[in-house]
């Protein structure tokens, strides 16, 4: 019988040139693996010669990687990816890459730097990766159940001061501006690249405590940022993953308000997007569970809206009415008191015109034609020309509701200002709604009005 041929395996040379760095035997390494493994509740038993075997291009199975670059980055001072060890082992890997809620904060640091990294080194893999709706509510269980991380500060590593923190508060702000005016499409690719080679150094480096706290919450805005980018650039798989991670990262900063701002405003629209309406409502309330007393009734009235989405999803309209009454009553004592300042930064945008354009969702997909026309028109009369994009799905959200009142002609003249303002920017949201309301004249393509909205949007897609 012919024997088997032999799998030459490369011998893994960055291993070795951090363990090099590190300045450690590898009867240390393994020493310190284990020790690592313990604390995750694994029964680990390497020695010498196993990390001998590692450096002769064995792959260790299961969570083994990890807990090498955990073990390899605490002896280093600094985050050490799966990467950097030469453990990558390809798509298995790259699949996991952000959907898990991290049990500990130096693991939600490499969880998310491995992100960052992957984005930007294997985007077509990534942006090709589908949502799972159990990768969206499972991590809404951890964070409602999970305890504060007692512990976020860290001695080694570059020192990181409030200044760095408030250069990324300043980047997330001027981005945003950016994305709501030209769209995603130009901006997105700056986020990611900004992440990977400054961000992730500083989350590497070296703060005390109140600072650590105020970097992981300026880092979890800026990463949720990314992941709408990537809705409206059409790759909801990887967003999902920036959603999961960012919600790790505000249970890092200790605030709660804004981890339920990621499950509500974040995760609950993409659930909204890709039709799932009871993951929407789930989400939602797990939002309004997990920060019951500790947000500002401006938070609570978009929590309330986000739930209504998925009531009126699933076609019940008490359920929406309801709710969206609370929303309603939260959004106007919020309004008796503005002059107080409380509303942390996060969501001093939502305003009535960005209700109201949460209720003419939920209007249009109950079918209440009126009511929609209504709510759409006053989100526009109330968002201002710099949101050009929310402008163009509110435009486009009154389009539907008058074709839903059969007034076919008017629907294709708000249309088309849609498609004059889709034309300024790089969106693929803004794309969506307009392929929605070209299938709802589906029944009118016979009249001159809809084939020449039909061709100008044509055009205005070459």
């Amino acid at each position: 019988m012919a024997a088997r041929p032999l799998v030459a395996r490369q011998p893994n040379e960055r291993l070795q040139a951090l363990i090099q760095e590190a300045g450690c035997s590898n009867a240390g390494l393994a020493r310190r693996v284990n020790m690592c493994g313990a604390e995750h509740g694994l029964d680990l038993r390497y020695d010498k010669t196993s990390v001998a075997r590692w450096l002769r291009g064995q792959q260790p199975r299961g969570r083994a990687p990890g807990i090498i670059a955990e073990a390899l980055g605490r002896k280093l001072g600094r985050t050490v990816t799966i990467d950097e060890i030469g453990m990558a082992n390809g798509k298995n890997l790259a699949s996991g890459v952000g959907l898990q809620f991290s049990p500990t904060v130096l693991g939600a640091i490499e969880q998310v730097c491995e992100l960052w990294r992957s984005d930007v080194g294997r985007r077509d893999f990534l942006s090709g990766s589908t949502v799972a709706a159990s990768a969206l509510v499972e991590p809404s269980r951890d964070w409602l159940i999970s305890s504060a991380d007692s512990q976020v500060g860290r001695t080694a590593g570059p020192r990181v001061g409030m200044p760095d923190v408030a250069a990324v508060q300043a980047m997330t702000q001027a981005l945003t501006k950016l994305d709501h005016q030209f769209g995603s499409g130009h901006v997105r690719p700056v986020v990611v690249h900004y992440l990977n080679s400054v961000v992730s150094g500083l989350l590497a480096g070296s703060y005390r405590e109140a600072v650590g706290r105020e970097l992981f919450a300026a880092v979890a805005r800026l990463t949720e940022l990314a992941g709408y980018m990537a809705v409206d650039t059409g790759q909801p798989g990887l967003a999902q993953r920036y959603y999961i991670q960012a919600l790790r990262l505000a249970q890092a900063a200790g605030d709660r308000g804004y981890g339920g701002y990621v499950l509500a405003a974040s995760m609950s629209h993409l659930a909204a997007q890709l039709g799932n309406p009871r993951e929407i409502a789930q989400l939602a309330r797990a939002a309004q569970e997990g920060t019951r007393g500790r947000v500002t009734p401006r938070a609570e009235a978009m929590f309330y809206a986000a739930e209504a989405r998925g009531h009126a999803l699933l076609g019940d309209a008490r359920a929406t009415q309801s709710v969206a009454g609370r929303a309603v009553e939260a959004m106007d004592r919020a309004a008796g008191e503005e002059e107080s300042g409380d509303d942390p930064v996060w969501i001093r945008h939502f305003d009535h015109a960005y209700l109201a354009d949460e209720l003419a969702h939920c209007h249009r997909d109950l079918g209440q034609a009126d009511a929609a026309a209504r709510s759409a028109q006053e989100s526009l009369d109330g968002h201002p020309e710099t949101r050009a994009r929310r402008r163009a799905i509110g435009l486009v959200l009154l389009a539907t509701a008058q074709v839903q009142r059969r007034e076919v002609e008017q629907a294709c003249h708000t249309g088309l200002k849609a498609v004059e303002l889709l034309g300024t920017l790089r969106s693929n949201r803004g794309a969506e709604y307009l392929d929605d309301l070209q299938q709802r004249l589906e029944p009118y393509r016979d009249e001159p009005v809809v084939r020449e909205f039909g061709s100008r949007v044509d055009a205005q897609a070459a």
